[in-house]
């Protein structure tokens, strides 16, 4: 029987070139978004870009002047430890629920310093300068620069710089990341800046007491200044290094070279002289032939010297007034960029990917981000592997006494509970892949009637003397601002399959009391295992999902010259068949035509003997049936 198929001819074809290394990356904010407001809000969030191949996610941390993140340096500097006006970020610390959600997806994370060396936002230099007024950035008149309504302090005060460093390691010294980045504001200093008392005194040290030249635009002028901003990332780069040669120092500029002439960033010096480990100028464009233009300039200045840092920041959404994409425009830019061999984008911003209903981020993940990839700076290491999970009501827990399990917002809706007064416990098994250190964390729902003494017992083997060590953690579950995953402590293990990592039990468990048990999830440690050097995407992927209902997959790679692969996953056992038709719905093979069981495979279609086209492939289970479209180009 033909297969009825109405094909619809597209303007554009996407094209795309599979490439094992890709940079897919996504700017956080705390402005028109809501990711930030809840906890609840960044899982789901997470689990989204996870879903569509997002590799790396870059959160705002400093905005407007103050940190989203609880700094001390703040609270003692201004009395303020998070971004006042942030009612939600009062009493958690978002950064810590982000950083774990999203490496237990195995996604980077980046945090974002938005608002760099500018202080506020049109008022005046708000409370940076009101207190540090000898900070503020003067032009020739002596006035304070405000340029596109932000306030600047000047990025070559040494004390401005000391400032902004002591906020970046802050959170390189208090969170697990896996960088940082600054932007076009950081290294940045508008070019009508650098009057100010302090630059002047720089600079007159230098030049004999010769005063700065008073146009702005000298070209001795511009360097000196750009070179004041490109010592400062040097000597950033060199003490992020210090503490960890493994931390990224991303930095996402103004296209050259107009982010030169009005910013002073020098992005071209930075590739040049190895100032960054990432680049991904904002080229910033509603339309393809501005697109174009803007990525061929920074692409021949930039890119096309150093490929392997250079990446396209892209603009896809905005609210007022109201902008997102076209599925047509994006499809057109990510051709542009891979036509030039940029290997990978980052979108501004995260609410683009979600609005109307998914549009873009589902797009892109059905056209473009077909399959998982290593992200190129790593150079083919897969850094952040995925967490695996062992829920409580798993084969791979065992039950020691009486517990219940109760229908509560535990990790999958349930949890369970022991009152028992004999002695129970739960023990959980995980596969450990490599022998290496690993971070163990349960997941907490609290509770004022639960024990303020869950025993928890890891395992952990020894990496000198080859024996076993326990270590004993006592955990209150009554404390209700502790809800969510975390982190018991870190242990050492031997690969092992179904091995005994941690138990919970309730040896200390009061008499009027309950003790809870829910999810443990094991991580890999990276600070303590920085030579752990997975190649493969799926060394880590070895945990068999059940999936759900009948799920086809885009085939890999879409276009293909002759060979590709078409993935699929049935949720039940059932008969199969795998076919595939021209456009004219006339059947070309069959793939598969057999009974399996349920589970993911993946087969390969061989078009060695079949003429370039488009072909769709339909895979058909029991009642249920789901088709895909596919290009051939020879």
């Amino acid at each position: 029987m033909k297969l009825k198929i109405f094909v619809v001819f597209l303007l554009t074809l996407t094209i795309y070139q599979a490439q094992t290394q890709e940079f897919r990356g996504v700017w956080l904010t705390n402005v028109d978004s809501y990711v930030l407001d809840s906890d609840a809000n960044i899982i789901e969030a997470m689990n989204y870009l996870s879903s569509i191949g997002i590799n790396v996610v870059f959160p705002v941390v400093y905005n407007k002047g103050y940190t989203l993140y609880p700094s001390q340096i703040m609270d003692s500097l201004f009395g303020e430890p998070v971004l006042p006006s942030a009612i939600y970020l009062k009493n958690r610390d978002y950064l810590e629920r982000m950083i774990i959600e999203a490496h237990r997806l195995g996604m980077e994370v980046i945090p974002w310093f938005e608002f760099g060396f500018s202080t506020s936002y049109s008022l005046n230099g708000g409370h940076i300068i009101a207190k540090f007024p000898h900070w503020a950035l003067k032009n020739k008149s002596g006035n304070l620069v405000v340029k596109n309504g932000f306030d600047w302090s000047s990025g070559i005060n040494p004390e401005v710089q000391n400032y902004m460093n002591s906020l970046i390691f802050e959170v390189i010294n208090n969170y697990d990341v896996d960088g940082i980045q600054g932007d076009d504001r950081l290294p940045a200093m508008p070019v009508e800046g650098g009057y100010d008392s302090v630059t002047v005194e720089i600079y007159k040290s230098e030049h004999g007491g010769s005063a700065p030249p008073t146009n702005e635009y000298n070209t001795a002028w511009m360097r000196w200044r750009a070179d004041k901003l490109n010592q400062y990332l040097n000597n950033l780069k060199n003490s992020i290094k210090a503490v960890d040669e493994n931390l990224i120092l991303s930095v996402s500029p103004s296209p050259w070279d107009w982010g030169y002439s009005q910013y002073l960033q020098d992005s071209k010096v930075w590739a040049q002289d190895s100032l960054v480990d990432n680049l991904i100028p904002q080229l910033y464009r509603e339309d393809i032939s501005s697109y174009n233009a803007v990525l061929n300039v920074n692409w021949t200045n930039v890119g096309a010297l150093y490929p392997e840092i250079f990446f396209a920041g892209m603009f896809i959404h905005k609210k007022n007034p109201y902008y997102l994409i076209s599925p047509t425009l994006l499809s057109q830019m990510i051709q542009a960029n891979r036509s030039k061999n940029v290997k990978g984008e980052c979108y501004f911003f995260y609410e683009g990917l979600r609005d109307s209903n998914n549009k873009i981020g589902d797009y892109l993940k059905n056209n473009f981000y077909t399959e998982k990839t290593l992200l190129p700076y790593r150079k083919g290491i897969k850094w952040r592997p995925p967490a695996s999970i062992v829920n409580e009501d798993s084969s791979a827990v065992t039950q020691i006494g009486t517990w219940v399990l109760k229908s509560r917002n535990g990790w999958e809706g349930k949890m369970l509970k022991t009152t028992d007064s004999n002695y129970a416990a739960l023990e959980y098994h995980f596969d450990v892949d490599f022998d290496c250190y690993y971070d163990l964390f349960e997941y907490r729902v609290p509770n004022t009637t639960y024990t303020k003494n869950a025993v928890f017992t890891l395992y952990s083997d020894s990496s000198i003397y080859n024996c076993a060590d326990t270590i004993l953690a006592i955990i209150d579950q009554t404390n209700t601002n502790k809800t969510g995953w975390h982190k018991i402590g870190t242990v050492y293990l031997k690969a092992e399959s179904n091995k005994k990592v941690i138990k919970v039990d309730n040896s200390l468990l009061e008499s009027d009391r309950e003790l809870v048990a829910d999810a443990i999830m094991l991580m890999v440690n990276r600070k303590k295992n920085p030579d752990l050097n997975p190649t493969s995407i799926n060394d880590f992927d070895k945990k068999v999902i059940q999936p759900e209902n009948l799920i086809l997959y885009q085939n890999y790679p879409n276009p293909f010259n002759p060979v590709t692969k078409i993935k699929f996953a049935l949720p039940s056992d059932n008969r199969v068949t795998l076919k595939i038709f021209d456009v004219l719905g006339q059947e070309v093979t069959t793939l598969v035509d057999e009974h399996k069981k349920s589970g993911t495979y993946e087969i390969q279609f061989d078009a060695t003997n079949l003429s370039s086209g488009i072909y769709f492939y339909q895979l058909k289970s029991g009642n249920n049936l789901q088709v895909k479209k596919c290009i051939l180009i020879k």
